[in-house]
């Protein structure tokens, strides 16, 4: 973790974070952004944000997560901030069989409203509460696999997995980055040979590490 948020950052990726109300989805982002955890903390309204700067390898990356209320009433307020979100925690409760029976709503609603390559972890949280389990392991297990997310149990309360749930999806949305920058590189030296043998010139293109292109103003002024 660096906790510097005045440190140029060389990503900026926005994230949500989705599920019914009181699946513990606020505890989750303030375990993860402050190491917080509120017993008695109350449903969001509309949308709450926090950051926290990752490295990875020598890239600097400020995640950016979005926290969306539950609520019914408020979905015409939050659908809109999944634009621009490249990764998403869909959060259920292990206790209430009723919010994992709302991840197929869930997983509508994030696909009608968000990218197709959104990096999704499925999440079920409140795993202290075992004793209260109305949702097994193997039935997320089992969603996961048919709906190709990742998939975690977490306790916000016990800081269980949640580094690892936000770090996992974090990790995957760099990779993909990686990867379409690469190609994006790639494909513009094509281009680019074409154009200069059809010239007669030559010209010899490096490609070299990826990264991404910084833009200071809007990824480390928040």
């Amino acid at each position: 973790m660096d906790s510097s948020f005045d440190e140029e950052c060389d990503y900026l990726f926005k994230a949500v974070l989705i599920g019914d109300s009181a699946v513990g989805k606020s505890n989750l982002l303030s375990r993860f952004a402050r190491d917080e955890f509120c017993l008695e903390s109350k449903p969001t309204i509309g949308v709450e944000f926090a950051y926290r700067n990752i490295r990875v390898g020598d890239k600097l990356i400020k995640a950016q997560i979005w926290d969306t209320a539950g609520q019914e009433r408020f979905r015409a307020i939050t659908s809109s901030y999944y634009r621009g979100a490249l990764g998403a925690l869909l959060v259920y409760d292990i206790t209430r069989r009723s919010t994992f029976e709302s991840l197929r709503k869930w997983l509508k609603e994030l696909r009608e409203f968000g990218s197709p390559e959104m990096v999704v972890v499925l999440v079920g949280n409140k795993s202290d509460l075992s004793r209260s389990r109305e949702v097994n392991l193997e039935d997320g297990q089992s969603l996961a696999q048919l709906e190709d997310l990742s998939f975690m149990e977490t306790s916000a309360k016990e800081n269980l997995n949640v580094e690892d749930a936000f770090l996992q999806m974090i990790n995957r949305i760099y990779q993909l980055t990686c990867h379409k920058t690469l190609d994006v590189k790639i494909s513009d030296e094509k281009t680019t040979t074409n154009v200069e043998t059809l010239n007669g010139k030559k010209e010899i293109i490096c490609i070299d590490e990826v990264s991404a292109t910084k833009q200071t103003s809007r990824c480390c002024s928040y």
